[in-house]
């Protein structure tokens, strides 16, 4: 009896806090409803219309497996994402804040992040690639703008051109440099599944060309996602 109670509060638990996990998204959405999301899905959307400026970006392949070159990718996004004006993103977001004053900067963020994800452009936007037999190399500047469950479950390949497993998602650490503890950064990295169900993370944090999808199979997956690393709003 007392296994059965146990079981049936643990159901009834999982299902009350996936219900409180899902309900702010939900109510901030409400919230910013009308006006202010139109603002605010503009002011998103004028963002990535500065970042693609200069989209497609050109990038040659090298290699055994014909990757791309690493140098030509981060060169592309980063210069993509430095290309926005961020101080007058931040105010122009920030005014839109202040029309909904129930919603606290965490809360905001949030809102934002969502809209980010909405308007993220695929590869095949950001970069033109004529070599078909090419592979996208899954660099850490890659791995930081690439939208939530993309590239899942493809294949990743090594320079070797080796399939060690499929796609499995990334993760972020903080990392430290120099001599200072001060000087910390944050790296951007993924993991693959073996054939057996195992998941593995790169040895080598510093990603560049070491591992790759095809293109063939990325070009249509949403490849290139704004960050609110540079949005500050007032408490």
């Amino acid at each position: 009896m007392r296994t059965r109670v146990a079981s049936y509060l643990g159901r009834v638990l999982a299902l009350s806090l996936g219900c409180l996990l899902a309900w702010p998204t939900s109510v901030f959405a409400q919230r910013l409803s009308g006006a202010a999301s139109d603002q605010l899905e503009a002011l998103v959307a004028s963002a990535y219309q500065q970042a693609s400026a200069e989209f497609p970006c050109k990038a040659g392949t090298r290699g055994k497996v014909d990757m791309l070159k690493w140098q030509e990718v981060d060169r592309c996004l980063n210069r993509a994402f430095n290309a926005i004006d961020w101080e007058a993103l931040t105010r122009d977001l920030e005014a839109v804040r202040l029309t909904v004053r129930s919603l606290s900067a965490s809360d905001f963020l949030s809102v934002v992040e969502t809209s980010f994800a909405r308007h993220a452009l695929a590869f095949d936007q950001v970069f033109l690639v004529k070599n078909e037999k090419a592979h996208l190399p899954l660099t850490n500047s890659l791995l930081k703008f690439l939208p939530e469950e993309s590239l899942e479950g493809l294949q990743v390949t090594d320079n070797t051109g080796t399939d060690v497993g499929k796609f499995a998602g990334v993760f972020s650490f903080e990392r430290t440099g120099g001599l200072s503890t001060a000087n910390s950064y944050k790296l951007t990295m993924f993991q693959y599944t073996t054939s057996s169900g195992v998941a593995v993370s790169p040895p080598e944090k510093l990603l560049l060309d070491s591992f790759g999808v095809r293109w063939k199979s990325a070009a249509k997956q949403k490849g290139f996602r704004l960050s609110s690393d540079r949005l500050r709003f007032r408490n």
